[in-house]
């Protein structure tokens, strides 16, 4: 039977109305540098073995920084050999010195998983006795005493440094005598409430360091964002040099975006992006064209699977495409990797566990459903095609959402727009109290020391006013039988959580998550449909009392929605600019929420399909925020209010893209007559306790927030308003031109 060529598709392609943009992205040739003359031949000997004559220019400016003791960053793209910036350093310090220690942290167990076999090769390769082990939750016990006491790298995730090696150092003595060097990968993940909480995990690990005698060289690499400098800087707190300029050659790309075609008008809603995905993805199989598609969630990775492998099962069998996400066991993921790369998986469809930097061989096909949610993650994910310097096809499918649409109708945002910027806020004061006990319980404070930049002496005081320190002359030490470590979570900023426990299995409950109170009102109430790892539970019973949320797993075409009831007091004003149409300001707000009513959202096309009530008390939230008020709008109260739910969906849809950041980590408020400012105001404040910095960047970028909320709603397709633009379907059609008008004048009066 006769099979198209990659370049026959791509002609088909070029003829299908639903492609909006083809970008053409040239070959690069690859800028090479010899190996230095100091670096021990054993090591050049086994990279000639690895078929490696001359190292990448980035990867020899690595070395080098290595080889000089400064921490760095090396920021360039998918498959460009970062590992090796890592990876050569440690190899050639232990050579030197065999009690060399060097820690290696990672996000995820697969990206550990994969590394540690890769260095292992190397190490058979050189010739050398260093002895590399992973530490984390699936490490048997009788093996951890031997990776604590002989582990030359030891590679972990910030979980376990966070609760199991930190807390017990004195356990790890020899280890931290001897740390060299501390490898950071994917520093770019650690942003937000995460990396708040590794800032200070990083700036424990320094404090336990000192303490045993060592000052170790961080080594970091990234994805590209705008600010690598700034993010290696503000997690380490450390001065850096940053890699930016990649020696790596890349072979021919052609970028496309594919929008669906629309199925109702009124509502602007188009062909489900799965079905478009799928579609698309099922394509290229047919032609053996190795192909991986990616998908938002786990519960569509099996939808899309189950339906492709029906489609081609008779032609290559059912085990030629595979689905790759969190849940599935390690044995099986390696499997799947070796498959990729010995050609025997011609598809795979991925969560974004495929987009960090797990090596899975050459694919000239990258499918995305869906814009992933920043720039960033979406040239993560167009990396995996065409790894090996071949020519490779990536194809954004858009989905209806106003981020997707907007990227459809504005490729240049997506091409020319330099990645989005990673925010951090170490010292969010429930995040950084709950690290000083960590920090207390692993070695006692003395009075003036620093902790992330900041004098302690307050801070322990009032610890010590709540009985969980005990002051000595000028000392302060953990008092109680508690373990602090263990009763904190790195990805939430409240110290109250929910825990959520799955009780599918009536055999077995367990515990899936936990999330913040706040949160939990509106996302864990009864009836919610609770998503996690991408797999649908809805929520039996909140015992809210209990701080616990018994869930079950479920398939559902519709999501909830609640209705959150909030007033805002303003505790401090940071910042300020009076502009001639409205008032900008920032500071500190305390949040009191009460949720009322849900909503059920289909997900096909989402319209309403059922409601119900929610029985939960208030809750008071302290966060940043930023908010607008607006000076004489000249409106009915009703009129007013339409006017600024309108705005505030077009700020919520669009404040996520600046600030790479998800919709859930801000809320958006609108009211015609804010208690604190008597005026019509929106309100734009952190979704998590004490605030992580987003509020802040929104301030500081609000010119260029105003310039995208105007070109998405002048560029949206319908006529009066649409949920994709301004939340709704309006009857006057004046409305939307009003809206643009106000946004335009705002926009020249803020720049």
């Amino acid at each position: 039977m006769f099979k198209q060529t990659l370049q026959q598709k791509l002609l088909e392609l070029k003829q299908d109305q639903n492609v909006t943009y083809w970008r053409e992205i040239e070959p690069k040739e690859a800028k090479t540098a010899s190996f230095p003359n100091w670096l021990d031949i054993r090591i050049c000997h086994g990279l000639r073995k690895r078929g490696i004559s001359e190292l990448y220019t980035h990867q020899r400016e690595a070395l080098t920084y290595g080889h000089e003791r400064k921490h760095f960053v090396t920021v360039t793209p998918t498959a460009s050999g970062k590992s090796l910036c890592y990876h050569l350093p440690v190899l050639k310090t232990f050579i030197e010195n065999p009690s060399s220690r060097t820690l290696y942290l990672f996000p995820t167990k697969a990206l550990a998983q994969d590394q540690m076999a890769e260095l292992n090769e190397m190490i058979a390769d050189i010739g050398i006795d260093l002895k590399c082990h992973t530490y984390d939750g699936d490490t048997p016990p009788q093996i951890r005493t031997s990776v604590r006491e002989a582990g030359n790298v030891v590679i972990t995730n910030p979980d376990m440094l966070h609760s199991a090696i930190l807390p017990h150092h004195t356990k790890w003595v020899a280890f931290f005598e001897q740390l060299d060097y501390i490898v950071i990968d994917e520093l770019h993940t650690y942003r937000g409430v995460f990396g708040s909480h590794v800032a200070n995990v990083v700036e424990r690990l320094k404090r336990i360091c000192a303490y045993y005698g060592s000052s170790p060289t961080f080594i970091c690499t990234s994805a590209t964002i705008a600010n690598p400098k700034e993010l290696a800087e503000t997690l380490i707190r450390e001065p850096f040099q940053v890699i930016t300029e990649s020696g790596a050659p890349s072979g021919k790309k052609h970028f496309i975006f594919y929008n669906p075609p629309i199925v109702n008008e009124p509502l602007q809603i188009r062909q489900s992006a799965m079905r478009s995905a799928q579609e698309l993805a099922e394509g290229f199989l047919r032609e053996g064209i190795q192909t991986i598609l990616f998908a938002r969630s786990r519960v569509r990775v099996e939808i899309m699977l189950n339906k492709l492998q029906q489609l081609i099962k008779h032609q290559f069998g059912k085990a030629t495409i595979a689905g790759y996400r969190g849940g599935y066991l390690p044995n099986q993921r390696r499997e799947i990797e070796k498959g990729l790369r010995s050609g025997e998986v011609i598809g795979v469809v991925s969560t974004n566990a495929l987009e960090l930097g797990v090596d899975i061989g050459q694919l000239e096909v990258c499918i995305l459903t869906g814009y992933p949610g920043s720039i960033a993650s979406a040239w993560q994910q167009a990396g995996r095609a065409g790894r090996r310097q071949n020519e490779a096809v990536v194809i954004m499918v858009a989905a209806s959402t106003p981020i997707d649409q907007y990227i459809m109708n504005h490729p240049a945002y997506f091409f020319e727009r330099s990645p989005e910027t990673a925010r951090v806020n170490p010292l969010n004061l429930i995040i950084y109290l709950d690290h000083l006990k960590c920090a207390a319980y692993e070695l006692p404070f003395r009075s003036g020391e620093t902790f992330v930049g900041e004098v302690v002496d307050e801070y322990l005081d009032y610890l010590t006013e709540k009985q969980v320190l005990l002051q000595k002359k000028d000392r302060w030490y953990w008092m109680t039988d508690a373990f602090p470590a263990h009763g904190i979570s790195l990805r939430s900023a409240s110290q109250e959580n929910v825990v959520i426990i799955d009780q599918s299995d009536v055999t077995a409950h367990k515990v899936i998550g936990e999330m913040d109170r706040f949160s939990a009102m509106t996302l864990l109430h009864d009836e919610a449909i609770y998503l996690h790892q991408g797999v649908q539970f809805q929520v039996e019973y909140l015992d809210w009392d209990e701080k616990k949320a018994f869930v079950r797993e479920v398939k559902v075409d519709y999501f909830t929605d609640a209705n959150l009831a909030v007033s805002l007091t303003i505790l401090e004003e940071d910042n300020k600019k009076t502009l001639e149409l409205a008032t900008l300001s920032y500071g500190d707000v305390m949040v009191t929420g009460k949720v009322t009513i849900f909503k059920k959202i289909r997900l096909a096309t989402m319209e309403n399909i059922g409601s119900g009530p929610v029985h939960l008390p208030e809750e008071e939230m302290h966060t940043n925020s930023m908010w607008l008020t607006f000076h004489s709008l000249n409106m009915e109260r009703k009129a007013t209010e339409a006017f600024l739910v309108s705005f505030a969906a077009l700020i919520h849809h669009v404040a996520p893209l600046h600030l790479m950041c998800e919709r859930s980590d801000i809320h958006v408020t609108p009211q015609v007559k804010a208690d604190v400012t008597g005026e019509p105001t929106v309100f734009i404040y952190d979704a998590y306790p004490g605030g992580i910095g987003l509020a802040k960047e929104l301030y500081s970028q609000m010119g260029s927030v105003l310039d995208h909320m105007q070109n998405l709603i002048e560029h949206c397709q319908c006529a009066y308003g649409c949920p994709a633009c301004i939340g709704e379907v309006k009857e006057d059609e004046s409305f939307k031109k009003k809206l643009s008008q106000f946004i335009r004048s705002l926009k020249t009066n803020v720049q």
